[in-house]
């Protein structure tokens, strides 16, 4: 094994989405996490609230209801396959600060229930496959229904610069994170997000522990523990994988930040991770590493990322992905992302995928995103030298 599991971890993060919306939360310690982890959520949303919800969180009680959708169309697919694919998810999820409320040192029950649905035959997540192309789409837009996927207690210490988390936990919004990672907001194909196919991940829903801590001003380290076999729609068995199984997955990042509040948008990091073999995830005994680096130069965000994995039986066993974020176009909230993947593909050819994307936040409480994916040499797709897939992605907040 590559380093040693660990269990006490360690850090206070600033979303990068906060950071691009510049939204002042009255606190100096920003939130742990990546785009998508709910404290984050929940203050991208903070615009589109009532008067009731402002003041449930003026007594420390934040809560938000969205509904999301995905609609794609691929323009080639493999023989028997369809080449739609739509779905739609309910979220209700908030917070509670119960010790400390006012304070840098909070802590707070954190939770979001979710219901997944699909319109399609097909979910948005394997369209994919049915083009003969190794990869995901969107991989939370499925039809899993009703799921608990985050009930977890968070600490902040050390003035905020430090947090352990700990419950049910979804370890894409700790692990390998930038500001354009997320499914909801940013790039759709999952090359360009947690891991650029090359992580064992388990569920988005696992029992664990994680944290962080920033050492000095520039320096930080993240980690974290969590079940393998993890069950999202059964969090009672998904108690007893944990302490049955003992399947489980371990990380542990070193990065490099300009400052505390530019954590994800100027940042280099190494991750280092192992996985267990996992019957649920369909993945064997692993480990890899990976590699990002971001900066921001005024409203431009650039961005380098790479993954090498080992015998973990990933999407890709060795990827790099680069390209540009361009923050605020046409309104506060939008933005345009352009990039370019290679992936080594275990079983297959080298496959190349682009996307651009462009978000637009029509309003306060309603995003639309328009996107355009392209595949050259589908790894599994004899047939086609290269496909299409657009998309288009809609968020409520309700």
């Amino acid at each position: 094994m590559i380093y040693a599991r660990i269990q006490v971890l360690m850090l206070a993060v600033v979303s990068p989405l906060a950071t691009v919306h510049a939204r002042d939360t009255g606190s100096s310690a920003p939130a742990f996490g990546g785009p998508d982890a709910v404290p984050n959520q929940l203050e991208r949303d903070e615009g589109a609230w009532t008067e009731f919800q402002q003041e449930l969180a003026s007594k420390g009680i934040k809560i938000s209801i969205d509904y999301s959708a995905v609609g794609l169309k691929a323009s080639d697919v493999l023989a028997g396959a369809d080449d739609e694919a739509a779905s739609g998810m309910l979220r209700f999820y908030g917070s509670w600060d119960l010790v400390g409320r006012g304070s840098d040192n909070v802590g707070s029950l954190i939770w979001k229930g979710e219901h997944r649905h699909k319109y399609t035959d097909t979910e948005p997540k394997y369209l994919l496959f049915d083009t003969g192309t190794s990869g995901l789409i969107t991989p939370p837009f499925s039809d899993e229904g009703e799921r608990l996927t985050n009930l977890y207690w968070r600490q902040r210490f050390n003035g905020g610069r430090s947090t352990v988390v700990g419950g049910l936990l979804d370890v894409t919004d700790y692990l390998d994170v930038y500001a354009l990672a997320s499914p909801w907001t940013g790039f759709m194909n999952f090359a360009f997000s947690t891991g650029s196919n090359t992580i064992a991940l388990p569920g988005d829903a696992t029992l664990g522990v994680a944290g962080a801590t920033m050492i000095g001003e520039e320096f930080f380290v993240i980690g974290g523990i969590a079940d393998m076999n993890s069950e999202p729609t059964d969090p009672l068995e998904t108690f007893d994988s944990l302490f049955n199984d003992n399947k489980y997955f371990t990380s542990i990042e070193f990065g490099w930040t300009d400052s505390h509040e530019q954590l994800y948008t100027d940042n280099i990091h190494l991750t280092l991770w192992h996985a267990d073999e996992s019957e649920v995830q369909g993945t064997d005994d692993g480990w890899g590493a990976n590699v990002s680096v971001s900066r921001l130069f005024g409203k431009w965000l650039p961005f380098v990322r790479g993954g090498y994995s080992e015998d973990a039986g990933t999407l890709f066993e060795k990827s790099i992905s680069g390209g540009v974020g361009y923050l605020g176009l046409g309104s506060a909230g939008s933005t345009i992302g352009i990039a370019a993947n290679w992936g080594d593909v275990e079983g297959g050819d080298d496959q190349w995928t682009g996307e651009v994307y462009y978000l637009w936040s029509v309003v306060s409480q309603f995003e639309l995103t328009f996107n355009l994916q392209w595949v050259s040499e589908p790894a599994f797709n004899e047939e086609d030298d290269s496909i299409t897939v657009a998309g288009l992605r809609m968020r409520l907040v309700l």
